[in-house]
């Protein structure tokens, strides 16, 4: 069975939701036919099924997603995917999830952790109130849906107009205390669906650390209900990692200003980046392959070089157009004795110059476009050459807000790790 099973009710936000797992380099799926569950289960990682029930009757919602629940298996993690703006049946359906699990171990310590904030898409929860763009729910169009009017605004509202189970919220104010402040505050809780206020993306990270400790100290099974970043955080926090080892990416960065220092620290933090730093007063090609190499052998899959910031009191002395020719060579060099070394599956670049020069020293002939990441963050792959066909990503060194680089490193990773699925007969 796949690590993670994802029960949702449309196609479109099934989809969405299975390329939130994909970006963390899981293999995901969606199907909508039941029938084709037993057929991808034990080929991927993340199973996404949609039931397509988000205008349906409560009592046939229920019906069809029990029936979904039902394929979980051995599925380490089983999340119930709702609307961003709760719309549909997401109280019915969770009793249906939350019922086909206690059914399969009646035993085991199932909780419901209720986490439906998207802030990337502009969904937050602040105590209780679910918001779309800082405006409650019933002061949005949602509260108008010709199929599915939304009448409440408190998260615990719209689940219990239907769930039959307890609920209770955790507050924004325990959450930004940390993982620890929020373990405490779901052990003691006595709900057994708890709505966790988030307004960002790293509170989604906070509430998934979490639930993991208590997964690991209290033996507790979780079933998320998201609307998709949290799940794909839960996952990662409880040690959901591809069946199939991802490959590995190699980066190389040479911009040294404060904004991509925080985009790095951020991949540090999220994809558990290793960096080597180059110093830029004595580029040392083999020192920076050597840094490399010890965390490719400590089992990196995102690893990379950059330059080191000037010491501050060599700040006022500019840096001549000999030395910044001197580190873009060092740079490309790394690259290319990297990439023949180390294998890695994509290669990443920070900077016009930058890649560029690593482009030239791979031998290539150009650069093929696949799609644009983010603004002026493109991936493709290297065209001509004894790389050709390499994955390829690359970034403007100004370009993007804390999350630019992540997410240029997991879109190359998972262009990289994908493979074509063909349907066994």
């Amino acid at each position: 069975m796949a690590q993670v099973l994802v029960i949702g009710d449309d196609l479109t936000g099934s989809n969405a939701t299975g390329a939130l797992y994909a970006r963390r380099g899981l293999r995901a799926v969606t199907v909508s036919d039941p029938t084709h569950v037993a057929r991808y289960a034990h080929r991927v990682d993340v199973l996404v099924v949609n039931t397509a029930s988000r205008h349906w009757s409560p009592a046939r919602a229920y019906a069809a997603v029990r029936a979904a629940a039902a394929t979980a298996g051995d599925a380490r993690l089983v999340v119930k995917r709702v609307d961003t703006t709760l719309r549909g049946n997401p109280g019915s359906e969770l009793d249906a999830v939350a019922d086909a699990l206690a059914a399969r171990a009646p035993a085991g310590r199932l909780r419901v952790l209720a986490v439906p904030a998207f802030p990337d898409a502009g969904r937050t929860t602040v105590g209780g109130l679910h918001l779309v763009d800082g405006v409650p729910l019933t002061r949005t169009a949602v509260a108008r849906d010709p199929f599915d009017p939304v009448r409440h605004s408190r998260a615990t509202a719209v689940l219990g107009a239907q769930s039959r189970r307890t609920s209770g919220e955790l507050p924004l104010d325990v959450v930004e205390c940390g993982p620890g402040a929020v373990a405490a505050a779901l052990r003691a809780s006595p709900a057994e669906v708890v709505v966790c206020d988030a307004t960002d993306n790293a509170h989604l990270e906070t509430v998934a650390r979490a639930a993991a400790a208590l997964a690991a100290q209290d033996g507790i099974r979780w079933l998320a209900l998201d609307s998709g970043p949290f799940g794909a955080a839960l996952a990662t926090e409880l040690g959901i990692r591809p069946a199939v080892a991802p490959v590995r990416v190699l980066a190389v960065v040479g911009s040294v200003t404060d904004r991509t220092r925080d985009q790095l620290a951020r991949t540090e933090a999220t994809l558990g980046a290793r960096w080597t730093e180059l110093d830029p007063d004595r580029p040392d090609a083999e020192r920076a392959l050597d840094g490399l190499r010890t965390a490719a052998a400590a089992g990196a899959t995102v690893l990379g070089v950059r330059v080191r910031p000037a010491a501050p009191q060599a700040v006022a002395a500019p840096s001549g157009a000999d030395t910044a020719a001197g580190i873009l060579r060092c740079l490309a060099d790394v690259a290319r004795r990297a990439v023949d070394e180390l294998r890695p599956g994509g290669l990443y670049a920070s900077g016009g110059d930058v890649a560029a020069a690593v482009t030239a020293a791979l031998g290539a002939d150009g650069f093929a476009i696949d799609s644009e990441v983010l603004p002026l963050a493109i991936s493709g792959r290297l065209v001509g050459g004894p790389r050709d066909g390499l994955p390829f990503a690359t970034k403007g060194g100004l370009i993007g807000g804390p999350d630019a680089a992540r997410d240029c490193l997991e879109h190359l990773r998972a262009a990289a790790t994908r493979t074509a699925l063909t349907p066994e007969r």
